[in-house]
């Protein structure tokens, strides 16, 4: 296997000639470089991993953190970066939380895991963390991308939707139909995103004369058996309600499959309205009607500022996104006997 003191010495220039022609920095004639390419070609070289980091100073490698590696959430989160990476030439590498115990501390493992590996930078998505563990990382930080979230001291780097505006559109879409009797299932919390989108809709309710203490509310976990524990215990509560907001695709979908296993039709008993519009809520049964969280949009422009402060590309970046309703077969106006 060919080496770089090959290409150097068949194109008859010095070690350190032949390395500033591969890694694209640094003074080399037109001439002296077209027979260092020449020698590649001839040599077949290809650079490993190891010596391209040592040339270029970087490693060409971003790392990314999730919490847990499951549902169908994150994995088009992390197909949309892996994409962008690899069409510029880069790659991931993934670390995530268990999914149980303290949240705030694999979040802290996951990213040292990841620094320790010598990645450039860093997208982050997590609640768990604190102002002071952004503090922590020192000038690491400038390479870091937080999605879902914003922490004031970099709010420059953290890219997401308005979730209050979705919990608007939630809200409006079920009041359009007529719908006066509510309940919701709530992810945790603590999650500032959860509370936003909770707010956003019981907010859009108040507007519409519907107070927010008429309005039975079950914490859950964003999970599907969540959302179907959920829909147990609203249902005990026996405040009767013809429209149920769930705050993720997930647990909307485990309340549809609770109601139905209790003979409770959906939509002609209940409207069942989702959030995120995830795989999920395409293929569920009816097809769920959600919130279209534009988190493709979200995802890939905090990845380009990420890749335009790590290596000096000027990759466009937006902040505005546009959420929308993603109308399917959940909803419908309520039936009589629902008030």
């Amino acid at each position: 296997m060919a080496t770089i003191k090959d290409v150097a010495k068949l194109a008859g220039v010095g070690l350190g000639t032949a390395s500033r022609v591969l890694s694209g920095k640094g003074s080399v004639s037109k001439a002296t470089a077209e027979k260092v390419r020449q020698a590649i070609e001839t040599l077949e070289f290809r650079p490993s991993h190891a010596a391209r980091s040592l040339l270029t100073g970087t490693t060409q490698m971003i790392g990314v953190y999730i919490p847990v590696l499951k549902g169908t959430f994150y994995t088009p989160i992390l197909q949309v970066i892996d994409t962008e990476l690899r069409a510029n030439g880069q790659h991931m590498m993934v670390a995530f939380g268990s999914g149980v115990g303290d949240a705030r501390r694999q979040a802290m493992e996951g990213i040292e895991f990841l620094l320790e590996r010598g990645c450039d930078g860093l997208m982050v998505m997590s609640n768990a963390l604190l102002e002071q563990d952004i503090a922590s990382l020192g000038p690491k930080q400038a390479k870091l991308v937080i999605l879902n979230h914003y922490y004031r001291s970099i709010r420059e780097q953290c890219f997401s939707a308005d979730h209050k505006q979705g919990g608007k559109q939630a809200a409006r879409a079920l009041l359009d139909l007529k719908h006066r009797r509510f309940a919701i299932i709530s992810g945790p919390s603590n999650y500032p995103d959860n509370i936003a989108r909770i707010d956003g809709f019981l907010g859009e309710l108040e507007r519409a004369g519907i107070a927010r203490d008429k309005v039975p509310m079950v914490e859950s976990d964003f999970s599907t058996e969540g959302g179907y524990e959920s829909a147990a215990k609203l249902l005990k509560l026996r405040q009767k309600f013809s429209a149920l907001f769930a705050a993720n695709d997930e647990m909307a979908v485990g309340a549809i499959s609770y109601f139905q296993e209790t003979g409770i039709a959906v939509p002609g008993d209940i409207s069942v309205l989702g959030y995120d519009d995830t795989q999920t809520a395409e293929y569920s049964s009816p097809r769920l009607t959600t919130v279209h969280i534009p988190w493709r949009e979200v995802t890939l422009n905090g990845l380009r500022w990420l890749l335009n402060r790590c290596y000096e590309t000027s990759l466009p970046v937006e902040r505005k996104y546009a959420i929308g309703l993603t109308t399917r077969a959940s909803l419908a106006a309520p039936a009589r006997k629902a008030g």
